[in-house]
């Protein structure tokens, strides 16, 4: 665990799971699913939010729905490992909204990362004005993803 995180015990557990389900719900509605009075769980989720244990709420989006129909898994390896040329790599990777997620990684591939765009043709617009040109790129390999069998984003605490 993270220094200066606080404790979770089962009640802290109960509350992020709680607040990954649904973060809309009242302190009240909250309080009585994980079995405590309303104060002393809005003071834990203050301090978990305090903490960093809870880094913000958001709203989850279907991104076929608004277009973005393709994913992309994308395997990238970098001609050299410098530290600058790592940091530019990672800073323009952080500023591109279409990769939505990215991992640095042992094995064949220096990241592996998720990129989100409307159809092949945008994909390849996306590899040519993008993604070939970001600090360091010497090798890509691209997945075009068939069917996401499981994607969640709630974490399996207490689990």
């Amino acid at each position: 665990m993270a220094r200066n995180a606080p404790t979770l015990d089962r009640y802290s557990l109960r509350i992020l799971a709680e607040l990954q389900r649904d973060s809309r719900q009242t302190v009240q509605q909250l309080a009585e699913r994980v079995g405590l009075s309303s104060t002393p769980c809005w003071k834990r989720v203050k301090e978990m939010e305090a903490a960093g244990v809870i880094r913000g709420y958001t709203a989850l989006v279907d991104r076929e729905k608004v277009g973005l129909d393709l994913a992309v898994v994308v395997e990238v390896n970098l001609g050299e490992h410098a530290e600058a040329v790592v940091q530019r790599f990672e800073q323009a990777v952080a500023a591109c909204p279409q990769i939505v997620l990215c991992l640095a990684t042992t094995g064949q591939s220096d990241y592996i990362m998720t990129v989100l765009v409307a159809d092949v043709a945008s994909y390849e617009r996306f590899l040519h004005d993008t993604l070939f040109k970001l600090p360091g790129v010497a090798h890509v390999r691209s997945a075009i993803v068939l069917k996401e069998v499981k994607a969640v984003v709630a974490l399996p605490v207490g689990a």
